[in-house]
């Protein structure tokens, strides 16, 4: 008989899990495993609250396991290192992303690209090496191997830094594969939201010029004056579009929802690339060939990136004083924020005060 996510591990653990397709998170006693030679155990001190996190609870995607404790943007401080552990230390600022388990003998792993490898073990909703169901970071403690966890610079706040782990790795990780950190070339980006504003930033910081393309005429001026983009369309004015037509080197596509890529084509140079970092989950995009062809532009997409890649990103961060704009919550207010989510309510990421508000039973 299986053992319940109180009794699987020898270490207590507290939480706030979904138990049904509701989504509505509440208290959650489990357990963590004891810390092992290759393991870094940690006090969660802030969880950020991530898009996917709201399709997990809901098991939107058809893969969701209750109880489910979500979060992938972990931060907190170590209290103990194993025997083997080589790089980090008790009292360092640390963080866990997206995943925290991969084979390590295929290409991706080898080339340190584990997001890609086809057994990566996801922080939450997935099954561990031993068979026992990971729980992601809405809970007070953390336990992963350390070549799963990234040590934060003590400049980068926490709160700030915690959402970087999904949202900025998954912009900066396009950004410089694609080659589009070169000071001076010309990038869009498409969205001014959790991934948005942080590509606006990162991009800013590698010294490219930027154009934020929205649908909302509103965020232009927090896009120029808050943000530092350079510019601002509206991509429901063709005027605008008319004018950027032809314009940019590349452009990095944040939205979720279904919508025409053939405008945003429009407005790349020749051997321009549009990567897109977010997908709508009810429909797919259709890809208009000819106006691909029509300058040898490309269409691709990008997802986070691997742990190198990560840690390279968190310390690029942590030098050019870059974080995500943030609304910190109490975790009793998780299923509000949740909802805020769900209709866009928010600039730009929800992150959980675990370390002051999560207080087991």
């Amino acid at each position: 008989m299986a053992k319940s996510a109180e009794q699987g591990h020898p270490n207590q653990a507290f939480g706030w899990a979904a138990t049904d397709t509701s989504g509505v998170l509440s208290p959650f006693k489990f357990s963590r495993r004891a810390t092992g030679e290759k393991d870094v155990r940690f006090k969660v001190l802030y969880c950020g609250i991530c898009h996917s996190d709201l399709h997990m609870i809901k098991n939107e995607w058809g893969k969701s396991r209750y109880p489910i404790v979500p979060g992938h943007e972990v931060v907190g401080i170590v209290t103990e290192v194993g025997s083997k552990v080589e790089k980090l230390k008790v009292g360092d600022k640390v963080g866990v992303g997206c995943f925290v388990g991969a084979c390590h003998s295929c290409d991706d792993c080898a080339n340190d690209l584990e997001n890609y490898c086809p057994k990566k073990i996801y922080t939450y909703g997935d099954t561990y090496y031993d068979g026992t169901a990971t729980q992601g970071g809405y809970s007070d403690v953390m336990v992963a191997e350390e070549r799963y966890v990234i040590h934060f610079p003590d400049n980068l706040p926490l709160d700030g830094g915690a959402p970087l782990l999904c949202a900025g790795i998954t912009v900066y990780s396009p950004l410089k594969y694609f080659e589009l950190t070169k000071p001076g070339m010309h990038i869009g980006v498409v969205g001014l939201g959790g991934l948005g504003h942080v590509a606006v930033k990162f991009a800013k910081a590698f010294g490219v010029k930027v154009t934020v393309i929205s649908t909302s005429p509103g965020k232009k001026e927090e896009a120029l004056e808050r943000l530092g983009a350079d510019s601002f369309v509206v991509s429901r004015d063709p005027d605008q579009m008319r004018a950027a037509m032809g314009t940019m080197d590349g452009i990095i596509d944040t939205v979720f929802a279904a919508h025409p890529l053939l405008p945003l084509i429009g407005l790349l140079k020749s051997h321009g690339k549009l990567i897109l970092v977010a997908a709508p989950i009810d429909r797919p995009i259709e890809l208009p060939v000819y106006a691909l062809m029509s300058g040898r532009k490309l269409v691709a997409s990008s997802l986070s990136g691997g742990l190198k890649e990560t840690q390279e990103m968190i310390d690029f961060a942590g030098k050019h004083n870059i974080t995500a704009d943030v609304e910190v919550v109490p975790i009793d207010y998780v299923n509000t924020a949740m909802e805020r989510l769900e209709k866009a309510d928010v600039r730009y990421r929800f992150v959980i005060d675990i370390g002051n508000t999560l207080k087991a039973a």
